[in-house]
């Protein structure tokens, strides 16, 4: 299996950038490969060699209206990058005289990616008429895929992107994404802030200049789970190429012509799915699997419990803290294979993400766990976002056969702690709802709990009381003794 999956990397690698994207989706994807093919289209590379700068430059004065001086001062001899879809100049603004990235697109990669697209889209219909056996219909993913790749090809769509993900995410400590200058920006040509920085996949430059990789992983996974789980607009194409290092220690975002979005009841499901991985609780995990879109409402997902307890149980041995984000993706990707599932396009560029980011701090540090750094984001909502979602949540964590698990919540307030922006006056929200009518039952429990607390300490204390009585008794009646066989 494993040849003809490289097999595969190699024919989709020599039909062109529209196919490249489309094994670099399918890598992300276990519901539809098995992991062999997984691991071996996540290799291939979106590169082509660079097109002539006669040919940039006509470009840039096409959508610009202008010549190519009249805007810049000055533009690199070559290509300080080059893709499939574009490639990148540095450059100087001759109105300011500002250092700007200048990004020019393909000539021709439109009609390249329509007829790409059109034949792809012919031969999908094919399999989906006359093999029943392929678990879901592809027509439909082949036309999110093509949405995706048209999206990208409209650079006033990326510029307005980076803007909005700056809005959401730029107040977060050390993350930032490069302006825009829309005076120097038409749909072919993108003109943005050039930003001093080294690669993350460089290893030997961050060294050089004194950057610790794995400081940086721990930003993008802060950044990457608000991203995921409280605006829901995240970046879709999440390769180590697109985070740069400043020396100043800032994360830097690059590229936003693909994003993504992951509807409110996902963000929710996604926390909630957390909490019974934790418990141990593969029932309701297959209950997840209905919120979140993976599997049609009239499909039995009892017997998958099984098969995720089989799983889990073994990696779980350790705690959540001590698991390796990656095992976990293969893992529950061979599980997803054997089952119908129907994986949402976002949940694939989650889980993505999450295991490029770890891939990157484990070359620096082999010992690097994601889920231990990304726990403190999920105990700090868990204990602070009053959504009614993530109160349940809360319940399900540290509620046992009605009895608190005085642990976990330890546990919770101690790792919330740790993340980047607790702030411990927030705790007056879940004091604010534990007061409330919605929380009567965890309430009464925790009444009972207290009580049972102080019965425990107010018998302790009659014990030592009791103790010290018995005890001067006894002295009391010894010196007696003593003294009257003195006598």
């Amino acid at each position: 299996m494993a040849s003809r999956a490289a097999e595969l990397r190699k024919l989709l690698s020599s039909l062109g950038p529209s196919f490249v994207k489309i094994g670099q989706a399918l890598s992300a994807r276990p519901d539809l490969l098995p992991q062999v093919y997984l691991e071996s289209l996540s290799e291939l590379q979106d590169r082509l060699p660079s097109f002539p700068n006669e040919i940039a430059w006509a470009v840039v004065e096409e959508e610009l209206g202008v010549p190519v001086g009249q805007v810049y001062e000055q533009l690199s001899e070559q290509p300080v990058a080059a893709a499939s879809l574009g490639q990148v100049y540095k450059g100087v603004l001759r109105e300011t005289g500002e250092s700007v990235a200048v990004k020019v697109q393909r000539p021709g990669i439109g009609e390249s990616i329509a007829v790409d697209m059109l034949l792809l889209r012919r031969l999908m219909a094919v399999v989906d008429n006359n093999l029943p056996q392929v678990s879901q219909p592809l027509v439909p993913l082949v036309d999110e895929f093509a949405s995706r790749l048209f999206a990208e090809l409209d650079y006033v769509a990326e510029g307005r992107n980076a803007e909005k993900f700056q809005a959401l995410y730029g107040s977060m400590p050390r993350v930032r994404t490069p302006r825009i200058y829309w005076q120097a920006t038409q749909r072919r040509v993108l003109t943005m802030e050039w930003i001093d920085g080294v690669k993350l996949t460089n290893k030997a430059a961050m060294e050089a200049a004194g950057l610790d990789i794995v400081d940086f992983v721990d930003v993008g996974i802060e950044c990457t789970l608000r991203q995921l789980l409280e605006h829901g607009y995240f970046h879709a194409d999440p390769h180590p190429g697109n985070l740069l290092a400043t020396r100043d220690g800032t994360l830097v975002y690059l590229d936003f012509g693909m994003m993504s979005e992951a509807p409110e009841y996902a963000r929710f499901a996604i926390m909630a799915h957390v909490v019974h991985l934790v418990n141990r609780d593969y029932e309701a995990m297959c209950r997840d699997y209905y919120t979140l879109q993976f599997m049609d409402p009239s499909i039995d997902t009892a017997p998958i419990a099984p098969a995720l307890q089989a799983f889990f149980d073994d990696v779980l041995d350790a705690s959540v803290s001590e698991l390796n984000f990656k095992a976990i993706v293969d893992g529950l990707g061979n599980v997803l294979f054997q089952y119908p599932f129907r994986v949402p396009a976002y949940y694939a560029l989650i889980l993505r993400s999450m295991t490029v980011l770890e891939g990157l701090a484990l070359q620096a540090d082999s010992n690097y766990k994601l889920l231990g750094r990304a726990y403190p984001y999920i105990a700090r909502r868990l204990l602070t976002d009053p959504a009614p979602e993530l109160r349940a949540s809360f319940e399900d964590l540290i509620i046992k056969n009605n009895q608190l698990r005085w642990n976990r919540l330890e546990n919770l307030l101690r790792e919330g702690s740790k993340s980047s922006d607790f702030d411990a006056s927030q705790l007056w929200l879940l004091a604010n709802w534990l007061l409330s009518p919605n929380a009567e039952g965890i309430r009464h429990k925790l009444a009972v709990e207290l009580a049972r607390m102080v019965d425990a300490t107010a018998a302790a204390q009659a014990r030592e009381r009791i103790a010290a009585r018995w005890a001067s008794v006894v002295t009391w009646t010894v010196c007696q003794h003593f003294q009257q066989s003195c006598r």
